[in-house]
């Protein structure tokens, strides 16, 4: 049987298949993974400490020795994207119904969704249409990858007094602890981090079944639809904010375009930031079930998006253009 390479096909498939099958499991059997041991602590209960263990790798792909322009580019990247997420993620706050939701779509959704990019999708389309500096700017991204910039943002909201999202300082190092170590061992040691990026694809179809498993299908019949809405609303804007952005500034605008994704790892952010602030418990549910949506969408969505700007790029001298012109 040729699974993985059939979970391969599947845009996101190594995240939203086990998800599905957890969420399906939970739905009609809840209790027959639920028989303690280690069966229970690996398939029901497994998704923060594997989550955790993703973010510390995550950190290691984090150093301080890049440089030139992937830095300013890389910044920017990463800058652009939380801002635009997080605007809008505050609109929808402001503007919720009495079940937490605009439209439909969770505010933490919004924000974990639109915040967090696929780095594997930006580095395929930055190496198809961008030169070695777009690419190298990756590293930066990272730190975009769990939950740390939507709890930035949230806490900034509540600060202002528009949400319930004040954490802690001991909450903020509790969740961030494995990133800031990751850092520093990417940092001590380029040889060890390599080792430890090898097997950190190998831990996302392991949380997503355990996430799902905490998923009832009526959440995912509520939030599929309104999650491919959320989908579409990332590739429109923020891929199209990142084309205009670094259009503006001089650089290959499709490179900015390319964040305008969801990564798999963004479906983990609700359970972390509920392990921080349990007041978002209650919209946790569908707002991991809207990321996944949100995930899948943009995975097939944002290149065929990047194919008709390229298209469009050509009338005025396409990417090469702008690849042509020496780093700064």
């Amino acid at each position: 049987m040729n699974i993985k390479a059939t979970l391969d096909r599947i845009p996101g498939g190594m995240m939203v298949v086990p998800l599905l099958l957890g969420a399906t499991i939970n739905t009609f059997f809840p209790n027959a993974l639920r028989i303690g041991g280690f069966t229970e602590a690996l398939f029901v209960n497994s998704s923060s400490t594997l989550i955790a263990l993703f973010l510390l790798i995550a950190g290691t792909q984090i150093t301080f020795k890049t440089a030139g322009s992937s830095v300013g580019k890389g910044v920017t990247l990463l800058v652009f994207k939380w801002a635009v997420g997080a605007i809008l993620g505050l609109i929808a706050i402001y503007f919720a119904d009495s079940n937490g939701l605009f439209l439909g779509l969770a505010p933490l959704a919004i924000i974990a969704a639109m915040t967090n990019s696929n780095g594997g999708l930006y580095i395929a389309l930055a190496g198809q249409y961008g030169k070695e500096d777009d690419k190298a700017a990756y590293p930066f991204l990272a730190l975009s990858d769990g939950p740390f910039l939507t709890m930035v943002a949230l806490s900034i909201f509540g600060a202002m007094g528009f949400a319930n999202g004040m954490f802690s300082p001991m909450a903020f190092v509790a969740v961030l602890l494995p990133l800031i170590v990751g850092v520093v061992i990417g940092n001590l040691d380029r040889n060890l981090a390599e080792w430890l990026h090898k097997g950190s694809d190998k831990l996302v179809p392991f949380f997503a079944f355990s996430l799902g498993m905490g998923i009832n299908f009526s959440s995912i019949i509520q939030g599929g639809l309104s999650g491919i809405m959320l989908g579409v609303i990332t590739v429109l804007i923020t891929g199209g904010v990142g084309y205009l952005l670094f259009k503006a500034i001089g650089w290959n605008p499709i490179v900015g375009a390319s964040e305008g994704s969801t990564a798999g790892n963004a479906v983990g952010t609700p359970a972390a930031i509920v392990a921080a602030n349990a007041s978002f418990a209650p919209i946790a549910e569908i707002a991991t079930v809207q990321i996944a949506a949100s995930v899948v969408t943009t995975a097939i969505l944002l290149p065929i998006f990047i194919g008709f700007l390229s298209k469009r790029l050509e009338k005025s001298g396409g990417v090469e253009k702008y690849n042509q012109r020496p780093s700064t």
